[in-house]
């Protein structure tokens, strides 16, 4: 795990290197949170989407138990946040899927490669999580970029 959040360290600073730390921030906050964050960042053409769990909209409620409801959920949140930045799917260049439980893994992919392009899917990384907020099932975090 110590591993794992290094390199998503190492990660982040080199896309801060490579696309520029000095560049404009825009914050977006009209999504519901549960913390001192932002629900996403602009840093010229890079918007980063917090992790998102699935809550039903303008509420901390979950939209259901079952990881079906809760990944459709997370994705509609992320597609959200998406355009109230003026982006949209298309634009998503990496994810990051937390899942509590790793066997759910084949349902949640069927669902996220939904809200994709067919072959123009994002990078991405799962993992297995011993928890997440409000006890959901899923969380995902985004990155996208502007095509200049």
């Amino acid at each position: 795990m110590r591993l794992f959040v290094r390199l998503l360290v190492c990660a982040l600073l080199l896309s801060l290197v490579l696309f520029g730390c000095g560049t404009t921030r825009t914050y977006f906050s009209d999504a519901q949170v549960i913390g001192p964050y932002t629900p996403a960042v602009k840093a010229g053409d890079v918007l980063y989407v917090s992790g998102q769990v699935a809550f039903k909209p303008g509420t901390t409620e979950l939209a259901g138990d079952d990881i079906e409801l809760q990944a459709r959920q997370v994705l509609d949140n992320i597609k959200s946040i998406l355009a109230n930045a003026g982006y949209d799917m298309s634009d998503v260049i990496q994810c990051t899927v937390y899942l509590k439980d790793i066997n759910d893994f084949t349902k949640m992919n069927q669902i996220y490669g939904t809200y994709f392009v067919q072959g123009r899917y994002p990078t991405r990384t799962t993992v297995e999580v011993a928890n997440l907020p409000r006890k959901a099932r899923i969380e995902i975090t985004a990155v996208a970029c502007k095509s200049k």
